[in-house]
């Protein structure tokens, strides 16, 4: 990749968290999921800008990829992702989690142009994409899933019975990311159920692991790069983030799990952000 490439790739993720930072503070501010959402942002900023075939004027082209936030509850930085790719006007950020918008707290197939599931159920995002993907192998279609993950998220045993069944039918179209920011809604995840050495534990079921900086650019989009090239198995790439990053109040506290930002803070997290730049 590209110096310039790069650079500009930043300059996204910077935009898309000034996107999650205005949906819950400034003027139209609500109640929302700051720290996964910024945790999870230059992941999206690489699937969105760098790596995904995706049609903003069809967006049910069967030539597309297909991503799938199973956390659900960080819909922000994919409607942030979704407004900048062009598949509905900015201006519907400002609605977000209003009665009657097509943006609501968590992602709605029904609604949001753009979205290919409703997810939010925490621990089923897999199972729909390892389904999206096994339709398309059946079908010859070529283009592949992803589906972002909580770290949270993987208490869930519907999330297992998944990996175990991707891998026992060679689903090479499928690409989990694991958003492993190690905080959870009440506090750190290996307080609420350790779960451990996630790369021993998906090698054990027969993935391919990848294991990386989910805040370094250039790591992030080899990842995605080498899960092409993965043949006959799926692939899990699991991020190493922060919760809340480039935001400093809110970075590794639990308390920006959900929570709103008053007008100091938000002042603070826009200058924050605008100095934000991917390691």
């Amino acid at each position: 990749m590209t110096s310039e490439k790069k650079t500009a790739l930043d300059n996204t993720a910077r935009t898309l968290r000034r996107h999650i930072l205005n949906m819950v503070g400034g003027e139209n501010g609500k109640i929302g999921h700051l720290g996964g959402s910024n945790s999870a942002a230059d992941i999206v900023t690489a699937l969105y800008f760098y790596k995904m075939k995706i049609n903003p004027n069809n967006p049910k082209d069967d030539a597309r990829d297909r991503f799938l936030l199973s956390k659900g509850h960080a819909a922000l930085v994919q409607y942030a992702a979704l407004a900048e790719c062009g598949f509905f006007a900015k201006e519907e950020l400002s609605k977000v989690k209003t009665l009657g918008a097509m943006l609501q707290g968590h992602p709605d197939m029904s609604k949001t142009p753009g979205i290919e599931a409703v997810t939010g159920s925490l621990g089923m995002g897999l199972s729909i994409g390892l389904g999206m993907a096994l339709g398309l192998k059946s079908n010859g279609n070529k283009r592949k899933v992803y589906v972002m993950m909580g770290d949270g998220e993987l208490s869930e045993g519907q999330i297992w019975e998944s990996v175990m069944a991707a891998s026992h039918y060679n689903v090479d179209n499928l690409v989990g990311i694991v958003d492993k920011n190690k905080i959870q809604a009440m506090g750190p995840t290996k307080e609420r159920l350790d779960i451990s050495d996630l790369k021993c534990k998906f090698s054990s079921f027969g993935w391919h692991v990848i294991e990386i900086d989910g805040h370094n650019m250039t790591q992030i989009c080899n990842a995605l790069d080498a899960a092409d090239e993965i043949k006959d198995r799926p692939t899990v790439i699991i991020a190493n983030t922060i919760k809340g990053k480039g935001v400093s109040f809110a970075e590794g506290n639990a308390a920006f799990h959900n929570a709103g930002v008053t007008p100091e803070q938000y002042s603070i997290a826009v200058s924050d952000i605008d100095n934000y730049i991917c390691s």
